[in-house]
């Protein structure tokens, strides 16, 4: 600290203010009277009087003591993503501590390390204000970026932090210099996706709009280029571009759910990096329209909750019929006084049922109904791909059972039939009439369509439940009992028979409920249980959706790690994967059981790109996703953005080289140099301490007055 000393002039009245001024004004007007009458010795007399009004107004010599403060200047070293391509992030560390080894000469110095954000790219001059707010505006200096320039938030003008006033009010603007960590203006190639659709019909070409930018000194639109496209291990398609315009690309889709699309373009000879050369987007193929057909048997109590649970899906198209009265009942009643409209039975069924892409029963009993050559086209529906679920009441014993008939071909459980001769307050062999309480198989429990289910009572506990049991499945009263099944047994009804049963048929899938009372979870039965959410799930695993496969291999990378999760039925506790890495690289992932039907692996990311997991017979895809995807945009080395801020307060852009063992970092000194990183000096300081000595001492003015009064007597009597 250096204190320094400065001298002014105070008064310290003796009287009060207008008791002075009077005297003043009486002095005045004696003195004039005497002047007016010529009396000799006045002006001696005047002056006598003077002395002692300024000695009554208490002149002092103030004696002031300063010490000066510090000033600070900041240091903003950019540490962001794009300050890793080269050795720019160890140039712009080496500069800083160059910086701060310095000697005198200049003001000191507070280094900020900025390592950006998750979104929104590069903040130098954020960090800048937010630096300089606790430093007092008189002590700040000015600011120095060591930096590739890219930075999202260069301001139009003067930065607010570096545009001041001093204490006389007059407008001071701080120099921001700038040091680049390279040797020079660089160029660079980049691939942007202007526009790309989230979702995509399966069947259709989703259109993605991409441009191409070259970026630097010497290059310019037009230039030829080469767009490279890879959609889940296919083949690449090649695209060809120019620069600086924008490009429309159709991709056809050819599945449900999430695909992975990279995209890469061809290299700029001699550009930075090739790191935003290369992009990935995701699509997500839906199905157009899903057409289900609904046939009741009779009205029941689940027709509604069919209709609420469709009804609410907008991507399904809902066709519901529900049989009152089958052909042969005649009992006179007037065409006009039926509810609705017939059936179309050779509508739904041979023109249009191919257009369905499920296909429901429920409690549907076949009274002549449906003649034997639409009932094929059922079974022929379902093994060319198409989906049925069949909800079986007691009609499934009956003499008009569908198992009976050629759908019985493609239903995965056969019941016993009702004898004929059957008493009406008989129970069917095939029929259990008590109190149960469903519950999940093994394979159940591993299943996508059932796993998790909330509210599934523990394994083996007792499904003759007479009770409530807290967040446990109610109770249901009548079962069918199979003699016979294939396929997937989910659910287990009384004395551990099969109560839903899936399958596949060839290329389609059939679900068979063997009960016909789901509807009294939705009445909270003792209970209750998921009626909306297991309707829900059995109908799109019957539509295949993609995330209720039973075995499906599932891949995703996060905070730099790639997991990998295979989900299966079978007991397998373990799996071997094969990974491909973005370069081609191939390796081996073991991945261990982690719950029913679950095993996972995981190892850490390398490589930007696509990877590829392959258990033999499902493949998954995975990409990383750009944390901040704006700061890979523009890779250069440049001045472009942050010089003319530097020019317009008064600083300079220095390039430091691209050897970090010697850089090029100009000196700190107070002044303005061509040569050096001049601040000005801002003189900030603190007052220590005053003191104050009068300009009149007493013993003066007596002196003064005496002999000034002696004068004008002298004068006087002299006339």
């Amino acid at each position: 600290m250096i204190d320094t000393f400065t001298h002014s002039i105070a008064f310290a009245p003796l009287l009060p203010h207008w008791l002075l001024f009077t005297l003043a004004g009486l002095l005045v007007v004696i003195t004039a009277i005497g002047l007016l009458v010529r009396m000799r010795g006045t002006v001696l007399r005047a002056l006598a009087g003077a002395v002692v009004l300024l000695w009554l107004s208490g002149p002092q010599s103030l004696k002031e003591t300063h010490r000066e403060l510090p000033e600070t200047a900041l240091v903003i070293v950019d540490q962001t993503a794009s300050m890793q391509v080269k050795n720019r992030a160890a140039i712009a560390r080496a500069a800083a501590r160059i910086l701060g080894e310095q000697g005198p000469g200049g003001p000191g110095l507070r280094t900020v390390t900025v390592r950006g954000e998750q979104t929104g790219g590069t903040r130098l001059f954020d960090a800048l204000s937010q630096a300089a707010a606790d430093i007092p505006p008189e002590q700040l200096a000015g600011a120095i970026l060591i930096t590739d320039g890219q930075t999202r938030d260069a301001p139009k003008g003067i930065p607010e932090r570096l545009a001041l006033h001093d204490s006389q009010g007059h407008a001071v603007t701080l120099p921001l210099h700038v040091l680049m960590a390279g040797r020079g203006e660089e160029t660079d190639r980049r691939l942007r996706i202007l526009q790309a659709p989230p979702y995509a019909i399966v069947g259709k070409s989703a259109l993605i709009r991409v441009q191409v930018d070259d970026l630097g000194p010497g290059t310019q639109a037009g230039t030829p280029a080469t767009i490279t496209l890879t959609t889940d291990g296919n083949p690449a398609l090649s695209v060809p571009v120019h620069t600086g315009e924008p490009q429309d690309i159709s991709l056809p889709v050819s599945h449900p759910g999430e695909t992975l699309v990279g995209l890469n373009v061809s290299t700029l000879p001699g550009e930075v990096s090739t790191q935003n050369n290369q992009d990935i987007l995701t699509i997500t193929g839906v199905r157009d329209r899903l057409r289900v057909l609904l046939v009741s048997g009779t009205p029941n109590q689940g027709e509604r909750v069919w209709r609420r649970l469709l009804k609410a899906d907008p991507s399904v198209d809902l066709v519901h019929f529900t049989i009152l009265r089958p052909p042969e009942k005649d009992d006179g009643t007037p065409l006009s006084d039926l509810a609705l409209i017939a059936f179309p039975v050779e509508e739904l069924f041979q023109n249009k049922i191919g257009q369905f892409d499920l296909i429901i029963l429920d409690g549907f009993e076949n009274r002549h109904i449906l003649p034997p050559v639409y009932l094929r086209n059922i079974a022929r529906f379902v093994r060319k791909g198409g989906g049925l679920f069949l909800i079986a009441g007691p009609e499934f014993t009956g003499p008009n059972s569908l198992q009976d008939t050629a759908v019985g071909d493609v239903l995965p459980a056969h019941v016993p039939a009702s004898p004929p001769d059957l008493a009406p307050t008989e129970a069917a062999p095939g029929v259990t009439i008590r109190r149960f309480r469903p519950q999940l198989t093994d394979e159940g429990r591993r299943h996508p369509v059932t796993a998790e289910l909330p509210g599934a009572p523990a394994p083996h506990a007792s499904a003759n439940a007479d009770r409530e049991v807290a967040n446990e499945w109610g109770p249901w009263y009548r079962a069918l009992h199979p003699d016979e099944s294939r396929g997937q047994v989910l659910m287990s009804g009384p004395d551990a028979s099969p109560l839903l049963v899936l399958d596949h048929v060839d290329n389609g899938r059939v679900a068979l409920l063997l009960s016909d009372q789901i509807w009294l979870w939705s009445r909270g039965e003792l209970g209750g249980g998921p009626q909306a959410e297991l309707l829900r799930r059995i109908s799109h695993w019957l539509m295949k959706e993609p995330d209720l496969e039973e075995e499906r291999l599932e891949a995703h990378i996060s905070e730099g790690a790639l997991t990998v999760t295979r989900h299966s039925v079978s007991n397998t506790a373990s799996a071997d994967v094969t990974l491909t890495a973005p370069d081609g690289t191939k390796s081996t992932m073991v991945l261990h059981g982690a719950g029913p039907g679950v095993a996972v692996g995981q190892i850490p990311v390398t490589q930007s790109g696509i990877w590829t997991a392959d258990d033999g017979n499902h493949r998954a895809f995975a990409a990383p996703v750009k944390a901040n995807p704006e700061e890979f945009s523009d890779l250069r080395l440049t001045a472009e953005t942050v010089g003319p801020v530097a020019a317009r307060t008064g600083g300079t852009v220095a390039w430091l080289g691209d050897d970090v063992a010697r850089l090029n970092v100009p000196p700190l000194r107070y002044g303005a140099s061509t040569d050096v990183l001049g601040f000005p000096q801002r003189h900030a300081h603190i007052l220590t301490g005053t003191s104050a000595s009068p300009l009149l001492p007493a013993w003066a003015t007596l002196l003064a007055v005496v002999l000034l009064l002696g004068m004008g007597w002298y004068r006087e009597g002299r006339g």
